[in-house]
């Protein structure tokens, strides 16, 4: 079969267009962001008309999914764990209303939060909702599971989830394809009330759910890709998970690990498998990416008195990703000193592009905050975040999506007034618009900023689904026309756009400001674009 150099992410979108999905839905999110754009630059999937979308916000992406599993086809839908979040009510209700077409929840978690507000293990969730949890080592794995995933998934007629992490994602190796397969033709579930969760049905529905999980472990405990790997040196038993299995293997050169090792790639925890493992030997080292979840489990059943070593009692941090050299510490191997960090690649912090429109926004902000004072600037998630780093230090909060607004109001209500939320133009339309409408509902002395660069900066430029919609979204919501101003943030504006911000901010009541102008990353792509076209046209 063909072989393929892929990213984790690529892994499972060639994975899901190969193994017969015919939707994938998603909201941008890092680490998770190039598999859905792998889909929808596929001519692969275009031909087998596999509909590949970006969504308002994740919850919206798995319902979408949902239903199109409803109607018997294989769809995947695709969030970061903090996305999980928002999605949560849809994913824990999923569960109870089962699947008919196959359906995955693919988690992209971010250990070390690379670029994230939080490191949240999306295990919890998937144990939370009762449902199977497949967790690959490599990208060849990735690839296997995908398909293994549809066919769990319609085997017990419930979603499965695939959780994966950052170093995952965003490495690179050889995959191996299997044989495509063809799509689902479209078809209604046999039981038409399974989906109606009323009280009655979804009592059933949940009945249902408790009644499998015995087979979901014992499928686990028959899976091929949990495993028992037989050791000499009864000492220490290993559980190594997901992606730590790789980072117990890169310590030895010969792959032949002394000691007794459990894979587990899949959930429920194969208990038969680590029964064994701590009958055999001494003590236990479970190793795993994100929180100790395996570990509290194994310690719950496992309570007979032996040492279980990870990250609760400090063998391996508590927080934060693993790598070769923490699991090496952790077997006690010596570590050869290593040459220090080139301050060539030493960590910077990270800042605004040169030319972003953001900059002129907060610099116009700040000036006109100076008159009443420091610490009243709410703001959510994207890439005007970085204005709380020098030399701007222009915003005062950033917990999730949506909360700037929702902030601002509760400030406002406090007597925190004048108070102004900051947000972006996508993530206004993902989380923001709910809060927009209880401020106006409220008549909150709220002064909110819409940062309309028009697009999802700070993923890679995917579209907004504000695009062209934010005044006629405001408009809609409720909030006055006349205090719905657009500015164009340029420092040649700086004075005509403090006027338009102070005057807002004097007003008493609910009004948006929206800087525009484009993205300056979009931009120059754009520019490059056009002048590709026009050399190509000239015949140069």
């Amino acid at each position: 079969m063909q072989k393929m150099l892929l990213l984790g992410d690529e892994a499972i979108a060639q994975a899901a267009i190969d193994a017969g999905m015919s939707g994938i839905y998603a909201y941008p999110g890092t680490p998770s962001t190039e598999i859905n754009e792998y889909v929808m630059a596929s001519k692969e999937a275009r031909e087998k008309g596999i509909v590949a979308s970006w969504c308002a916000n994740e919850k919206t992406a798995a319902e979408t999914a949902l239903g199109m599993s409803y109607a018997g086809q294989r769809t995947m839908t695709c969030m970061k764990h903090v996305g999980l979040n928002v999605a949560a009510d849809a994913f824990i209700n999923s569960s109870i209303t089962g699947a008919n077409g196959g359906i995955i929840f693919l988690v992209a978690d971010d250990p070390s939060m690379h670029s994230s507000q939080n490191e949240q293990d999306s295990r919890f969730y998937g144990k939370f909702a009762m449902i199977p949890i497949l967790e690959p080592s490599n990208q060849q794995e990735a690839y296997d599971m995908v398909h293994y995933g549809f066919d769990l998934s319609e085997k017990f007629q419930v979603p499965v989830m695939i959780r994966i992490t950052t170093r995952l994602a965003h490495s690179r190796s050889g995959v191996v394809r299997k044989p495509a397969r063809p799509q689902n033709k479209a078809g209604l579930p046999a039981n038409l009330r399974q989906f109606v969760l009323l009280p009655a049905i979804a009592r059933k529905q949940y009945q249902k759910l408790v009644m499998n999980q015995p087979m979901f472990l014992q499928e686990s405990e028959q899976s091929s890709f949990n495993a028992y790997v037989p050791g000499k040196d009864k000492r220490m038993g290993i559980i190594a998970c997901g992606l730590a299995f790789n980072y117990l293997m890169e310590n030895y050169s010969d792959r032949s690990v002394p000691y007794p090792v459990v894979k587990v790639m899949q959930y429920p925890l194969p208990e038969k498998h680590i029964r064994k493992l701590y009958e055999e030997c001494d003590s236990l080292l479970v190793l795993e990416e994100g929180y100790p979840i395996a570990e509290e489990m194994i310690k719950g059943f496992l309570n007979l008195g032996k040492t279980v070593k990870g990250r609760l009692d400090g063998t391996l941090p508590r927080t934060g990703e693993l790598n070769p050299t923490l699991v090496a510490a952790a077997l006690g191997i010596a570590q050869e000193e290593t040459l220090g960090i080139p301050s060539l690649v030493a960590p910077r912090p990270p800042s605004f592009c040169a030319g972003c429109p953001h900059i002129d926004s907060f610099i116009d902000l700040n000036e006109v905050i100076e008159t009443y004072g420091k610490g009243r600037v709410f703001s959510d998630i994207g890439c005007y975040t970085l204005s709380a780093l020098p030399p701007y230090e222009s915003i005062n909060s950033c917990v999730d999506m949506g909360a700037s607004i929702t902030m601002a109001k509760g400030a406002a209500d406090a007597g925190l007034v004048p108070a102004v939320a900051v947000i972006g133009d996508s993530t206004f339309t993902h989380s923001g618009m709910t809060g927009l409408l209880d401020a106006v509902n409220s008549k909150s002395n709220i002064t909110v900023i819409i940062l309309d660069n028009a697009t999802t900066g700070m993923t890679g430029g995917q579209p907004s689904a504000a695009l062209g919609k934010i005044e006629q979204i405001c408009k809609g919501i409720g909030v006055e026309e006349d205090h719905i101003r657009v500015i164009k943030p340029l420092r040649k504006k700086h004075e005509e756009n403090m006027k338009v911000i102070r005057e807002e901010m004097e007003y008493d009541g609910v009004s948006v400001i929206i800087p525009r102008r484009e993205c300056i990353q979009t931009l120059n792509k754009r520019m490059r674009e056009k002048f590709k076209e026009k050399t190509k046209a000239a015949g140069k």
